[in-house]
């Protein structure tokens, strides 16, 4: 499956847009993660636990956006995005979503 975060991949041309695909994942940092990272955040600079969760969830929301776009018969999505939000003071929703499409080399 290519994933791209432009309009179009270099070579090919879209055969077919299926339409809207996602992936969404919600995840929290356990209490023990909480607590730590609450006391790196008094000292400063990165939080480790943090960054961690995110990039986890990212790689997460990106599987889960590649399975339905396979699902709707896509080889490709165009136009891949982030979005985030915080639900509550524990958890983080990362979303992944783009335009699945069906993509063959350009004549």
């Amino acid at each position: 499956m290519i994933v791209v975060t432009s309009e179009f991949v270099a070579g090919y041309r879209v055969k077919e847009t299926k339409g809207q695909a996602f992936g969404v994942v919600v995840r929290s940092r356990g209490l023990g993660g909480n607590i730590l990272a609450g006391l790196r955040s008094i000292v400063g600079g990165e939080i480790k636990e943090y960054t961690q969760l995110l990039e986890e969830a990212r790689r997460h929301a990106v599987d889960r956006l590649v399975a339905t776009a396979t699902a709707m018969g896509a080889n490709a999505i165009v136009m891949m995005r982030f979005d985030s939000s915080e639900i509550g003071q524990t958890m983080s929703e990362i979303v992944a979503y783009g335009t699945a499409v069906v993509i063959e080399p350009a004549p």
